[in-house]
């Protein structure tokens, strides 16, 4: 009996992206409390929008610091010395790090003016601190990754978070309501500071200072050697991915960061609507956990096996499930959508803006993930420069859309370019990847997909829309996601009963 290699490879890849989806999920998640604990610490949206201002910086300039090199080193790892590569890359990044943090630091009155950030100018000080500290544990996390060691990076991850996680309990959940009760107590000077939102950067910095220290160990491994002549090659291949990491940033972040400048609002409301904005594009984040899930596996899974008997059947078998999985999670936000708008709304009602636009954010985001699932064409052959030009392209028709939907459609415009950018750069990268690298994808199947969750969540909406009570759209909510999930079953019968685990069920929904 012939072995299906295609279907083992795709078996460690699940277990894979499990092990890195475990941190991922549990650290957006914690960061997910967090942003939920938003309206019930700030009662006011337009608090928030200096906050999200500088997370949608850090985006960019984590491109910048990086520059290509976790790509390039699962890239260059399957054909040069590892411990030379290491070494080499290492250099690079100290060196490019501590002169990238300088220019920044000495830059850091223009970068508060632009960003309307004078009333705390303090936040992009602890901004570039966390951008250098997560720029130095690059490296070492691909180390990790390329060496299959994902217990390791869940731990190092976890840690991280932890971290984070328990300063911004304490400095905004537990130390207000203590102080109260105890006013002679010490913990009074830190409460007269005033710093409020300001601890998600102060949790964030610590948290990644933890991170780098539980990386030393891969630090400590390098012996600072520079090779001049491998490092020109990777910079030649790397470079690209730089101008698509950038156009990715500006396709994802540019509506949050420029908001602000092309509304036509006067300065509150406008801070009201990033702030607004901001907490919508959050909701979205259990599409994006899946994805960044996903690509931690998969980038050196994909490289490993591009030389294996049958590679491009398990890439389109990969790219069935993945859809399958971003289906699942798109009913999910989509079909509950009002159990999300009453949590958010119990403090304060100045929440319940702008959540019609979730299914649309969260359907750009499944684009999003396929791109980068079809991406794998032009990094196995070494084009990566095709990759920068869609991306440019997405990052061009992300401009224009804002510059003309925002003033008149507000936060609608900017979901309108996110949904419309993703969907042309995904559709531009499957049409050149069959040119140059055929995989042969389940096209019309995978499309049918999207189109029935899409109308599934669309009548959902028209239903509850006539008769609103929580109870009945939950009701139906759960009806139309076990509907998809039985007519899935049916439909990969075949595919799903040779997964561990699912075959169970499909066999009992057969029976």
């Amino acid at each position: 009996m012939r072995k299906d290699f295609s279907l083992s490879g795709i078996k460690k890849l699940a277990s894979q992206t499990l092990w890195y989806g475990v941190p991922t999920i549990a650290t957006r998640f914690i960061g997910y409390l967090m942003n939920m604990a938003l309206p019930f610490l700030i009662a006011q949206p337009a608090k928030t929008a200096d906050l999200s201002q500088v997370y949608a910086i850090i985006p960019f300039l984590n491109v910048l610091f990086t520059y290509g090199l976790e790509t390039a080193y699962f890239k260059f790892s399957q054909e040069t010395d590892n411990k030379k590569l290491y070494d080499t890359l290492s250099v690079s990044l100290m060196t490019s790090s501590l002169v990238f943090i300088g220019l920044l630091l000495a830059c850091r009155g223009p970068i508060v003016r632009a960003a309307n950030l004078e009333d705390h100018p303090e936040y992009i000080t602890w901004m570039c601190g966390i951008i250098f500290l997560d720029a130095l544990s690059t490296l070492a996390f691909a180390r990790l990754r390329q060496e299959n060691r994902p217990r390791r990076y869940a731990f190092v991850m976890m840690s991280s978070v932890m971290v984070y996680f328990l300063v911004v309990l304490f400095f905004l959940g537990i130390m207000p309501a203590y102080v109260k009760k105890h006013p002679d107590s010490p913990l009074r000077l830190l409460q007269a500071m005033d710093i409020g939102i300001g601890y998600y950067l102060i949790g964030n910095l610590l948290g990644s200072l933890v991170k780098l220290a539980l990386l030393l160990p891969e630090w400590k491994s390098v012996t600072w050697e520079f090779d001049s002549r491998l490092w020109k090659r990777i910079m030649q291949y790397s470079y690209p991915l730089v101008i698509v990491g950038l156009g990715g940033m500006v396709n994802d972040m540019l509506s949050r960061l420029v908001y602000q400048h092309v509304v036509d609002l006067p300065v509150e409301q406008a801070k009201h609507e990033l702030g607004i904005f901001a907490n919508v594009y959050r909701l979205s984040v259990m599409i994006t956990i899946m994805i960044q899930a996903f690509r931690m596996a998969a980038e050196p899974f994909f490289f490993n096996q591009s030389k294996a008997e049958g590679a491009q059947k398990m890439y389109a078998r990969v790219m069935k499930f993945f859809v399958i999985a971003c289906c699942f999670m798109f009913l999910l936000i989509g079909l509950y959508l009002d159990v999300l708008k009453w949590f958010f709304t119990l403090k304060s009602k100045a929440w319940a803006e702008g959540f019609y636009i979730v299914p649309l954010l969260a359907m750009g985001n499944i684009f999003l993930g396929i791109y980068y699932n079809l991406s794998i064409w032009y990094k196995l052959t070494n084009k990566n420069i095709y990759g920068a030009y869609i991306t440019i392209g997405g990052a061009i028709l992300t401009i224009v859309l804002n510059i003309a939907l925002v003033p008149r459609l507000h936060y609608l415009g900017a979901s309108i370019a996110t949904f419309v950018c993703y969907l042309t750069m995904m559709i531009a990268s499957y049409v050149l990847g069959q040119k140059h690298y055929p995989v042969p994808y389940a096209t019309k199947k995978l499309i049918a997909y999207l189109v029935i969750v899409s109308l599934l969540v669309i009548v959902h909406q028209l239903i509850v829309h006539l008769y609103a009570p929580l109870w009945f759209s939950i009701t139906t909510a759960t009806i139309f996601f076990a509907a998809f999930a039985f007519f899935i079953s049916r439909v990969e019968a075949r595919e799903l009963s040779k997964l561990p685990y699912i075959n169970r069920l499909v066999k009992s929904n057969q029976s």
